[in-house]
């Protein structure tokens, strides 16, 4: 029996993925989450090169559309898809200025689960229960909240009576593309910003829509000063304070071997999205979101990823890694006693940067807290897995993310609470930060699973035991001989270890990769539902887009080969773009 006690952690709220089958979207609709993501964020660059003026008629928009199409290789059966996007980032701009009292939120009923849903009808729509089954509840109460008149109803003309009374100035929509192609002339005639998201299925009955753009489109508001904030170019400039020059005219030259291997395991590659979390934070809590970054900010952001390497440094000697980011890790090269000293000193030097920052007193203290308290978390999480290691047993997947919650999201709450620490609005966010970052962080560990287990290039392919939430669900989902298997693997007593090409095939047939990819999703919008309480416009609308920026930039490997070869492929991109410019006038300008 194993000698630790690993609580339970607790699901979100109840979630539609959670209580419903999963359904794959249409065919004219990408398949997967990752996929969608992909389009919109391809639409959204696109829309910020081009700057098309709304409304655009229906022959210009499909005009752009096939741009943006060739550009990014995606493929013709979703072009309508695509085109229902680009219409809606043309209107965003002009929907973040129309105040929420002057929105109407507009769902169709197929949202709920008919054969369960409560729900009575009047003239004007579905009559929610609150029963909390589908999403339709979720929705109506905060834009309710927020002042938006809500509808569960389908057809136009009571959307158009609405929008002539003068009450309804712009309208965010979930609908099925049939629909929104018969609707799309009433709105160009009304010329009032329409968002609309499209659902993932059309035979009106227990449908699903991607929740996380309903989200944002309902609270996009024009007092978010960050949502012109560019996420890709704050990334990029974070990840230029880790060159060695950078880091030696902040920090001063290394005054031995020991602290030259220690700054360089800090310079090396790395996503920077602790760092990135820090700056994000401080820059959505500022007056001004633009405005320079200071050398403190600086510090702070470099000292959060001082301690991320440490806890790299460390974790990978706990697990005998001999490789890391495809180089070899620190003890590998220069053995434990070396690795463990240098992981310490990464550890003291963040605080030390701290420490030396020149703001006030008390924010020096809070962010000299927040760090000690999330090395602390950390630490017990991890010491939960290494001693779950000595007496492995079996782990249910909500035991596995208890681990999540502990060992990953203390790193994401540091790093965004030291950025609201230094923009001196700690406390009164400290609560809904604390939520956001534990749902992130284990949102984060499930999509690190998916993506190290379609890594067919580590040097040992073969799967060992850990806390996985695919391993503890294909143990709990597989059948047969392949139950049997996991059993004895997760109890340390497999004689053959199975690679990974075997364990994605069975997670495929099993449910169980489809069950992780939900389980990412649901935790992704428990992330966004943390933010319901704050009053802050910029931290809500920036946490928000940080959620799309993070994820969108996570690859699975090995799961999806086909589109992220024809994708990641130069040629064929720059091929796509040449084919392209004759669709739109100016095209080199704007590809």
């Amino acid at each position: 029996m194993s000698t630790v006690a690993v609580r339970s952690a607790s699901l979100p709220p109840a979630i539609p993925g959670l209580v419903r089958r999963f359904r794959q979207p249409k065919k004219n609709i990408p398949q997967t989450k990752q996929d969608r993501d992909f389009v919109l964020q391809a639409v959204r660059e696109y829309a910020e090169q081009t700057k098309l003026v709304p409304p655009v008629p229906i022959d210009e928009l499909q005009v752009h559309t096939d741009k943006i199409m060739a550009l990014n290789g995606i493929e013709k059966i979703y072009r309508d898809y695509t085109g229902v996007l680009l219409a809606n980032e043309t209107w965003r701009e002009s929907l973040a200025t129309v105040p929420f009292e002057k929105r109407l939120l507009l769902m169709p009923k197929c949202l709920r689960i008919e054969s369960k849903c409560p729900a009575p009808f009047d003239e004007f729509g579905l009559l929610c229960k609150q029963c909390g089954l589908c999403s339709i509840q979720d929705f109506q109460n905060e834009a309710e909240k927020l002042g938006y008149a809500v509808l569960v109803a389908e057809g136009s003309a009571i959307v158009m009576s609405l929008i002539q009374t003068g009450k309804i100035e712009a309208i965010v929509g979930i609908s099925c593309l049939p629909v929104l192609e018969r609707t799309f002339p009433y709105v160009e005639a009304a010329a009032i910003p329409a968002v609309a998201v499209p659902l993932l299925q059309d035979d009106c009955i227990d449908t699903t829509v991607d929740v996380d753009w309903v989200w944002d489109y309902i609270h996009l508001t024009s007092e978010d000063k960050t949502r012109r904030l560019n996420l890709n170019d704050l990334h990029e400039e974070v990840k230029t304070w880790f060159t060695p020059e950078a880091l030696e005219a902040l920090l001063g030259k290394p005054s031995c071997q020991t602290e030259q291997i220690a700054r360089e395991r800090l310079g090396r590659a790395g996503k920077r999205w602790r760092p990135f979390l820090t700056i994000a934070a401080y820059q959505a809590l500022r007056e001004d979101p633009e405005a320079p970054i200071s050398d403190d900010l600086k510090l702070a952001a470099i000292s959060v990823e001082a301690f991320h390497k440490a806890s790299l440094i460390h974790d990978d000697i706990e697990d005998n890694d001999a490789e890391r980011y495809g180089e070899p890790t620190l003890h590998s090269e220069y053995g434990i006693p070396v690795a463990l000293n240098v992981g310490d000193l990464l550890i003291g030097e963040g605080y030390r940067l701290l420490a030396e920052m020149k703001c006030a007193s008390h924010i020096r203290s809070a962010c000299l807290k927040v760090a000690a308290e999330g090395q602390r978390e950390l630490c017990r999480g991890q010491g939960a897995e290494l001693l779950w290691n000595n007496h492995p047993v079996a782990l249910s997947n909500t035991q596995v993310l208890e681990i999540f919650r502990s060992k990953t999201a203390p790193a994401f709450e540091v790093a965004l609470k030291i950025g609201a620490a230094m923009a001196g609005q700690l406390e009164e966010t400290a609560e809904a930060l604390h939520s956001y970052s534990e749902n992130l962080g284990i949102a984060y560990q499930i999509r690190d699973d998916l993506d190290d287990l379609g890594d067919d290039s580590a040097a040992d392919n073969n799967v060992s035991i850990r806390p996985s939430i695919i391993l503890a669900l294909l143990r709990e989902r597989g059948k047969g001989e392949v139950k049997e298997i996991m059993e004895a693997l997760w109890n340390g007593q497999a004689n053959t270890l199975p690679d990974k090409p075997t364990i994605r095939r069975w997670a495929e047939e099993s449910g169980a990769y489809d069950k992780s990819t939900l389980m990412l999703e649901t935790y992704k919008e428990a992330a966004i539902r943390s933010l319901q309480e704050v009053e802050l416009p910029n931290l809500k609308g920036l946490l928000r887009r940080v959620i799309g920026k993070i994820f969108n930039e996570l690859e699975i490997k090995g799961w999806c080969r086909e589109f992220e070869q024809k994708n990641a492929n130069p040629e064929l991109r720059e091929q796509a773009a040449k084919a392209a410019e004759h669709l739109v006038p100016n095209a080199a300008a704007v590809a």
